[in-house]
Order: structure tokens, then sequence, then C-alpha cells
């Protein structure tokens, strides 16, 4: 009997089983998992960093720790406002990174030169990430305009949890601060602190996403994809190599964690600005007004207030939401590049 070999459909025959609209969901559901994950664990990090913005004689960490741990609910007034954060940072997350990932998509596919990476399709350096590789600028640009645009959609939810944490204001419920803002502040009052938080947003995420990948660029070129290490094996001198692998979630942590807090440390008084906004929008009533008045009752110190807490939230919120995230793409861009070889 004749061996007859097995038809191989074609490639646009295979690339119809994985989708773009169920790599776009998985994208989401990515994002959303790494945002609930940081959000709930550091909500006490959110919360002092708040209370410690919101004093117009900008409180000490210390005080305001002794504050809440001496309230008849310590370990519950520590994670208030975590519903709020929960859906802000999972629902920001899902939805920043996947514009994100559009973004940087549509830029290595048809973006103009200076978007692209330098031998972005060579894979001259060892990578840990599954996503497009882009040039500073790319990564810059793309990271400021889908976290800007992520910004404005949540933005109503981020005012309810600002001013739930804080305790200015008595709400019971988070249906409760979200009737009494509509109700006092109309539409309006939901989107307060916009401005102060886009110019936030934009330079930070622009910053982390161009500081992230330079990082794992050079993490990568330190310690390449092997370490290896020399072991007496007990035959007098002889010796011989054993070879470890780093793992891409290694890699990952670290860019994030050092990404993160030298992003922030550079936007820092901007987050002060919106705090003060956000809880008193009618003292403050806009960013450039803000800032002078902040100045003027607190000096340069109530534009660095909450930065030990920002920095160390967002270092290890910012490691454990893109390494949860990207392991999970990693994952995932491995299945479906097997399914799409298989023709399943």
């Amino acid at each position: 009997m004749s061996h007859i070999p097995t038809a191989v459909p074609p490639p646009s025959q295979t690339s119809k089983k994985v989708t773009a609209s169920s790599k776009t969901t998985f994208h989401f559901l990515a994002g959303l998992a790494s945002g609930l994950s940081s959000s709930i664990l550091l909500q006490p990090a959110d919360l002092l960093k708040t209370r410690v913005q919101q004093s117009k004689r900008t409180a000490s960490l210390s005080s305001t720790i002794r504050s809440i741990i001496s309230s008849p609910n310590p370990i519950r007034n520590l994670w208030r406002g975590t519903l709020p954060s929960a859906l802000r940072t999972g629902f920001g997350s899902a939805l920043y990174f996947t514009s994100l990932n559009a973004l940087r998509q549509e830029v290595a596919q048809r973006g103009p030169a200076i978007a692209l990476a330098e031998g972005a399709n060579k894979q001259t350096y060892y990578t840990s990430s599954a996503l497009p590789k882009l040039s500073h600028t790319g990564n810059l640009l793309t990271g400021a305009v889908a976290r800007t645009a992520a910004g404005f959609v949540m933005m109503p939810v981020t005012v309810i949890k600002v001013r739930y944490e804080s305790d200015y204001y008595a709400y019971r419920s988070i249906l409760g601060a979200a009737k009494d803002i509509f109700k006092t502040e109309g539409i309006r009052g939901l989107f307060a602190g916009f401005g102060a938080t886009a110019v936030r947003d934009a330079p930070y995420a622009g910053l982390y996403v161009a500081f992230y990948e330079q990082f794992k660029r050079t993490l990568a070129g330190i310690i390449g994809n092997n370490t290896t290490t020399k072991v007496n094996d007990g035959n007098n001198n002889n010796q011989k190599q054993l070879t470890k692998n780093i793992s891409s979630s290694t890699v990952n942590f670290a860019s994030g964690a050092l990404s993160a807090g030298l992003a922030t440390a550079l936007t820092n008084p901007f987050d002060a600005v919106k705090t003060r906004i956000q809880l008193q929008p009618g003292k403050y009533r806009n960013m450039f007004y803000a800032l002078k008045l902040i100045i003027r009752e607190d000096g340069g110190k109530g534009l660095l207030s909450g930065l030990g807490l920002r920095m160390g939230r967002k270092a290890l919120s910012s490691a454990l939401a893109w390494t949860v995230y990207e392991e999970l793409i990693m994952r995932a861009e491995k299945r479906w590049s097997v399914e799409e070889r298989m023709g399943l």
C-alpha cells in the first residue's frame, strides 16, 4: 500500500482556529487577573498613601498607621476601599493591557521607522516577553496613549475609590458614595482630577513601558539566558559546569519593580495634586490652582507627600501585574503557535 502524505492546511486556514478576537479576549482576561491580584494584596499601601496626601499639613506615615491600628477594626480599615480599588485596577489593567497590545501590534506592523526597534525582526537579544518590540519612542507613545484612554474610562471608579478611602467623608457604602457625588457635583464630580490624572498617568505609563523594555534588555544582556556555576566534583581539582536557567518571570519582576520606582519618582507631584482635587474639588478647583495652593500651604513637601508609599506600592504592584500578565501571555502564545502549526 502506498503511503499518501497528509495534506497540510495552508496558513490562512490554520490561523483562523485562533482568531484575533479570542486573543484580544485573553489579553483582557490576563490583564484583569494581574490587576485584581496586585490591587487586593496592596490595598493597605494605597489607602495609607491617600490618607497621607489628603492632609493640609501633610500627615506622617507613622501617625497615620497608629491612627488606623488604634481604631476598632484595624484590619478591616486597612483594606477599606478594596472593592472600588479592585474594580478600578482590575478592569483598568484589563483595558490598559488590551489597548496597549493592540497599539503595539499596529505600530509594529504599520508604524513609522522611529517607533520600530532596531533589529526587532532579527531577535538579536534574549527576550522575556512575547509582546512586540518597539523603539523607546514607540514604547513611550503607546504606553501613554493606552494609559490615558483606560484612565478616562475608569475615572468615576477612581474618584469614588479615593473619596471612600479618605476619612474626609463618612461614606458607609460604595453605592452611597457614588450617589452622593453625583447628587452634589453631577457627572463632572465623577471626573474630578482627570486633568491631573492624565498628566500623571500619560508620562508615567510611557516612561514605565520604555524603562521596562530597556531594563529587560539590559538584565538579559547581563545574565543572558543562562548562568553557569562551577562546582567541585570531588575528584581532586576537577570541576564541571552546571547550567541553571534564569526564568523570564525573574527578569520581568525585577524590570517591573525598577521601572515603576523610577517612573513614580518622576511623576509623584501630579499624583499629589490629583488626590487633593478629587477629595476637595471645590477648594482646589483645577490642576494649576491646586499646584499653587499646595505649594503655598505645604511647600515643596506637599508635592512629595506619599512618595515613599507610592514608590513601594507601584514597584510591587507593577512588578506583580506585569509578571502575571506576561507569563499568561507567553504560555498562551506557545499554545496558539502549536495549535496553528497543527491546524487544530
